[in-house]
């Protein structure tokens, strides 16, 4: 889940938990273009603040327009915007969208403070709604699942619902981390050596001094995971990206400027890897932005990262020119 909606689930806690009344908001279907995809949320309090998003702004207006005007809400409702093209530009919608709403009233009894607890220990959680008497029941979920709703129930994802591996604990990986931790992925971080574990003090990730070809392979990666290798140590890196291309990983990548990566290219032949599994490294790791500092060389492999997640053609290709020390390039490092 994106970090914007972990923020909604904590406000409305502390709204419940001072006894505030408030209403959460959820996109439960788009048509054409959305400015929020399904699943964002947005809670409103009885005072009207709002945190949270489900639009560009105008929809955000007419709901608590809405909920002032409504009373107290005791059952949760559907609502609709946009569905004519007069509405989608009365209330902003892009290209003649359509967005269907849940809009659900909150208590003691919504279970949002379990909720937080189990995202807290990392859990991916299914929350479903009873859309005619407002009960609510938690239970876990599948990596692959998405939001569901019939005529009586509304059933909703939240948690990290993708895996990051990252090899080292640099300060590449300190910056790859905490940015990852925010698109929705719960990140763990392979470090072998005490120098670099002891000074790590990343909230919210795993960290753990087993070797990386252990690590990998214990993690039983699927079709929802990413390995990304940044000790610059061969035999620390080698063996993770050993065991990460055979497995069904969306994305195994590795630091290092063109020259390295096609020496790592040749050493990995030598090993059980195939030349169709070293075809699948990223290395260089991330797209050319030109980056330089760890911050921006974390954007560059999380860009690289999404674009290949959503299927964009050439995702991670860097320019014909090599990258050198003057432009930079996360893949240009040595």
């Amino acid at each position: 889940m994106d970090n914007i909606d972990l923020d909604v689930l904590k406000t409305s806690a502390s709204w419940i938990f001072a006894g505030q009344r408030c209403d959460l908001v959820t996109v439960i279907k788009t048509w054409g273009s959305s400015p929020r995809p399904i699943g964002a949320l947005l809670a409103i309090s009885g005072d009207g603040r709002v945190v949270g998003s489900v639009s560009g702004g105008c929809i955000e207006d007419d709901l608590i327009e809405r909920m002032r005007g409504q009373g107290v809400r005791t059952i949760p409702e559907i609502v609709r915007y946009g569905a004519s093209a007069d509405e989608a530009r009365r209330f902003g919608l892009p290209c003649g969208g359509t967005i269907e709403l849940a809009i659900e009233p909150l208590s003691q009894h919504s279970r949002i403070a379990e909720l937080l607890q189990r995202l807290e220990r990392g859990e991916l959680v299914e929350r479903s709604l009873d859309l005619h008497t407002g009960a609510v029941t938690l239970g876990p979920a599948q990596a692959d699942a998405a939001l569901r709703i019939s005529a009586s129930v509304l059933t909703t994802l939240h948690g990290p619902r993708w895996r990051l591996l990252i090899i080292g604990a640099g300060p590449i990986s300190r910056c790859l981390a905490q940015i990852a931790g925010a698109m929705d992925y719960r990140v763990s971080v392979c470090e072998p050596r005490e120098e670099y574990r002891s000074g790590w003090q990343i909230g919210g990730v795993d960290l753990v001094s087993e070797m990386p070809d252990d690590f990998v392979l214990a993690a039983k990666l699927d079709r929802r995971s990413a390995v990304v290798a940044l000790t610059h140590d061969p035999k620390l890196d080698d063996l993770a990206l050993m065991e990460a291309l055979k497995s069904d990983a969306f994305y195994v990548g590795a630091l290092g400027s063109r020259a390295n990566n096609a020496k790592r290219r040749e050493r990995l032949l030598e090993f059980d890897v195939s030349a169709q599994q070293v075809a699948r490294l990223h290395g260089p790791i991330g797209l050319y932005i030109g980056s330089k500092t760890p911050a921006e060389i974390a954007i560059s492999i999380l860009a690289g990262m999404t674009a290949v997640k959503n299927g964009v053609a050439g995702a991670g290709n860097f320019p014909t020119r090599a990258p050198t020390p003057e432009n930079g390039a996360a893949g240009g490092l040595a």
